[in-house]
């Protein structure tokens, strides 16, 4: 494992949360640093940050990271997912809204609308060492990596998330 990385990654993620919790803006961990942060230790190399905000967040959350000094960097389309790096580090927050009945569902793209699984944002934080931070539920987070196959078939499942998923029911087996 890369601890060097590793630990820049951390430090982003506390800068991150540091900024947006002054300017009100919640933000929630996702796919393997949310893994992590549940498990209470780095478990694996991470390519990425990935986190869930909200959608009318989106302007004010970009103008945080830019004055942080990331990067915004094309991508998917603007409505679903930002995408940033910074000091060679990437950072992606897929955009979340809410339908009319309150369910978390996708903010934008080709899927706008579609629920997220029940509970995603439900979560008590995870903490790795002296470092909170808000997560997907880890329910949540082995359904998304179940289905992702399913729902989309061009990303079949890594054998990462397969990993992952192990982790987390054994986790959650234990408690």
């Amino acid at each position: 494992m890369n601890r060097e990385r590793a630990e820049r990654q951390l430090a982003l993620v506390a800068e991150a949360l540091t900024a947006v919790r002054e300017h009100g803006i919640p933000l929630w961990l996702r796919g393997g640093w949310a893994m992590d942060f549940f498990l209470g230790e780095v478990t694996r190399d991470h390519g990425d940050i990935d986190w869930f905000a909200r959608a009318g967040d989106a302007v004010r959350l970009t103008g945080v990271l830019t004055r942080l000094g990331h990067a915004p960097v094309p991508g998917p389309p603007a409505d679903l997912q930002l995408d940033f790096v910074k000091d060679g580090l990437d950072s992606s927050f897929t955009l979340v809204d809410r339908d009319a009945a309150g369910r978390v569902v996708v903010a934008g793209g080709p899927w706008a609308g579609t629920p997220w699984p029940d509970g995603l944002l439900g979560a008590e934080p995870g903490r790795i060492g002296a470092l909170e931070a808000p997560i997907v539920s880890p329910a949540a987070q082995i359904e998304i990596k179940r289905m992702m196959p399913v729902w989309d078939p061009s990303r079949p499942r890594r054998a990462k998330d397969a990993g992952d998923i192990a982790r987390l029911e054994a986790a959650l087996r234990r408690r």
